[in-house]
């Protein structure tokens, strides 16, 4: 760590660090374990390379998710946007439990139905280092037209990453998403970037959300990226399933609302995100 960036941690820590020890790090950011002389530990994070305001909202969504006391998450220590800094209480990671499954279907399912005041979120987003437009829409079709899908084709048609076809065939399915969102419910209080990397095991072999990208949708979202990127065990959807019933056809949403999480894909990481985003579309001509 850089010894300016590491004097700006000392002014928001309880002591003196002791040991300093880096655990990795991703485009953007690095991870480190503080040790303090007092004996606390502490996680951290350093977005080198993250855009302003990243923490305060990495923050303020842990902070909302944990409202809901449905799921243990990451809690917030203190931070400095300022200086690209988040400090997280340390979780000493254990084997994951023979409850770890079922525990998230069900702690998932009792986030949802905790609610969120509408479909959106009181301030502007990321998700990873993309900017996510929270501003509320009364109905959840809007939002996830508007909000989510129209701004990314934009963007991605514009920066060449997502083929002048494919974006046209995007937009004219915006029409239709009266129709392909499902039934009406109540905005649901989503993770919002929910897949096997931000799930940690605590120590006593429980799920802990990390990372996450909040705002109110339907709650089909969160469980679709789920299924994207594997990882997370199916009784843990059995078990959702159980607390928090869905409609019987939202199986053949899945590839709907996977649309989004492949489009913040395509535009970061390009490659073989396109193919799918388009396997995607194609379900629903």
């Amino acid at each position: 760590m850089e010894a300016g960036v590491r004097a700006a941690l000392e002014t928001l820590l309880p002591g003196p660090i002791g040991e300093l020890n880096a655990l990795g790090g991703g485009n953007i950011g690095d991870s480190w374990c503080a040790d303090l002389a007092s004996g606390e530990r502490f996680f951290v994070k350093h977005y080198r390379e993250g855009p302003k305001g990243l923490v305060d909202a990495e923050a303020r969504g842990l902070d909302w998710l944990s409202e809901a006391d449905a799921l243990p998450t990451a809690k917030v220590v203190t931070r400095s946007d300022d200086n690209a800094l988040l400090v997280l209480e340390w979780i000493e990671s254990a084997p994951r439990s023979a409850e770890f499954a079922e525990m998230l279907g069900r702690g998932l399912a009792g986030l949802h139905r905790f609610g969120a005041p509408g479909f959106g979120f009181s301030d502007p987003g990321f998700i990873g280092s993309l900017p996510q437009a929270n501003e509320p829409c009364e109905c959840w079709a809007d939002f996830y037209a508007y909000r989510r899908i129209e701004p990314l084709v934009r963007q991605a048609m514009d920066e060449g990453s997502l083929p002048a076809g494919l974006a046209r065939e995007a937009s004219r399915l915006l029409t239709r998403f009266d129709s392909l969102c499902g039934p009406v419910e109540e905005p649901a209080r989503l993770h919002g970037d929910l897949w096997g990397g931000n799930v940690m095991v605590g120590p006593r072999g429980e799920a802990v959300l990390i990372d996450p990208a909040v705002y109110g949708g339907h709650r089909e979202i969160d469980l679709a990226m789920m299924r994207l990127f594997g990882g997370l065990p199916e009784l843990t959807f059995d078990a959702y399933a159980n607390e928090f019933p869905l409609a019987e056809e939202a199986e053949d949403r899945v590839l709907f609302y996977q649309l989004y999480p492949l489009l913040v894909h395509v535009i970061l990481f390009g490659g073989g995100y396109v193919d799918q985003f388009a396997e995607g579309l194609a379900a629903y001509r």
